[in-house]
């Protein structure tokens, strides 16, 4: 006999929109953060210029990823109410068009005729617009676009990115800052990438590779650009 209890599955997906501004903001932060760091020691900048260059950094770039990840969630989800405010008038202006285009939708899906317009009428029934928003939009309310949630998230994590490589210069102090910073950095950078990639679902070896690649490259340009423009101690 079977049991009534209903059946639960838990998927990666539903992670994703957080996951995704957390690791971004982590990421930029540690990179932006030691790249700042480690051109500034290429230029000879005395330890308080480093702690206080990279302490602005991070306030700044916190401040930009809120500001930029807001912006960018918030047009996604004014978007998605447009939509759904067309859709609502849709609704109420051709009730019958609308039944035929989400039965049109359940066709294309495999259903036949006679079965795909009782389920639409069924569905029509119980939340009209969440139906439409769900199968003709993909919209659904679970991975509706917010802006705050996602703005805190970004903030938060460049923030815990940026302080590491900070700590890491305060606690060398003087002496060799940028081969400390950069290989503790990279080391940060593919913990970060692993447990994405884990999140995520993703290949761990891939999900390190890119971050401690991209990050090395950024590290040596800046230092690069430090060396060539630094003045002398």
């Amino acid at each position: 006999m079977r049991s009534g209890r209903r059946h639960t599955e838990r998927h990666r997906i539903g992670h994703l929109g957080w996951l995704r501004a957390a690791v971004l903001g982590a990421n930029d932060g540690i990179v932006s953060t030691a790249s700042l760091i480690v051109g500034m020691a290429a230029a000879h900048t005395s330890l308080r210029g480093l702690v206080v260059a990279g302490s602005a950094g991070l306030v700044a770039g916190a401040m930009s990823m809120a500001a930029g990840e807001y912006v960018s969630v918030h047009s996604q989800a004014d978007g998605e109410e447009a939509d759904l405010a067309r859709e609502r008038m849709e609704l109420e202006q051709e009730p019958e068009a609308e039944l035929r285009e989400l039965t049109g939708i359940y066709v294309e899906r495999g259903l036949d005729v006679a079965l795909a317009r009782q389920v639409a009428q069924k569905l029509m029934s119980h939340d009209a617009l969440g139906a439409h928003a769900r199968d003709e939009l993909g919209i659904s309310e679970k991975f509706a676009a917010r802006p705050g949630q996602a703005a805190a998230a970004s903030a938060a994590s460049f923030a815990v990115g940026a302080v590491l490589p900070l700590a890491v210069t305060i606690a060398v102090g003087n002496g060799h800052v940028i081969p400390w910073v950069a290989a503790t950095s990279i080391a940060f950078l593919a913990v970060l990438g692993s447990i994405a990639a884990r999140v995520g679902g993703a290949p761990v070896f891939m999900g390190t590779w890119r971050v401690t690649v991209w990050g090395t490259v950024a590290m040596a340009a800046t230092a690069g650009i430090g060396a060539l423009f630094g003045v002398a101690p």
